[in-house]
């Protein structure tokens, strides 16, 4: 069980968490590793959190797993990132797009949206933070953030034998696949600038900052 990785993908219903977690499986599988993907949970209407667990290895026997053991955090939300950011292992990678989405309670003014979710991230894990959402939108479609962030963390996934871009070619519709690998290609080359701009990984904080309040 020592080789079997995990990654928690989370966001806000209707953002494409689903996608990205499909990507996964395919590419892994297809380079022979055991897979399991758990269902979404949480509220998969737009607007509600969500979240999917995806774990690899030689051999994997089941798709859950708890708080401290994930070694990847995807967020496709900031705020959500906050949210799960326990289930991270001390030394985890964490890849947030940089973007804030207004939950109900948030929009009628009951409560306030949280401030310094990307710096609490960046003191305690590994953190990769781009504009997904912005890039997605310079590229003409909104849409394809999610496959902006999974260009962003494929290569925290440690598979480099695993050809990604042609996995995202395989996997989505013909019609979209142009635009796909695109968005794919600008997340991975976002990330690859981000950490050239640091020497080093940022460092693990030993005593965890509190976390903002998360209301959703």
């Amino acid at each position: 069980m020592s080789n079997v990785k995990s990654c928690l993908l989370v966001g806000v219903g209707g953002q494409g968490a689903i996608l990205i977690s499909k990507i996964m499986s395919n590419g892994f599988m297809k380079a022979g590793y055991d897979v399991k993907q758990s269902e979404v949970h949480g509220m998969a209407q737009r607007g509600g959190s969500v979240s999917t667990q995806v774990r690899w290895g030689d051999k994997v026997y089941g798709p859950v797993f708890g708080k401290g053991e994930a070694d990847i955090l995807v967020a496709l939300e900031k705020m959500e990132a906050v949210r799960y950011a326990e289930f991270l292992k001390p030394g985890g990678v964490a890849v947030i797009n940089d973007y804030a989405i207004k939950s109900t309670t948030i929009a009628s003014g009951a409560e306030e949206y949280p401030e310094g979710c990307i710096e609490a991230m960046q003191a305690n894990f590994n953190t990769i933070a781009i504009p997904a959402s912005q890039i997605a939108l310079d590229l003409g479609n909104p849409k394809c953030m999610n496959v902006v962030l999974f260009g962003a963390m494929c290569d925290s996934l440690g598979c480099p034998q695993i050809d990604w871009e042609q996995v995202v070619a395989d996997t989505v519709p013909e019609k979209v696949r142009e635009l796909n690998l695109r968005a794919f290609r600008a997340g991975r080359q976002a990330a690859q600038q981000l950490i050239l701009l640091h020497s080093a990984p940022p460092a693990v904080c030993c005593h965890p900052v509190p976390a903002p309040h998360c209301p959703r």
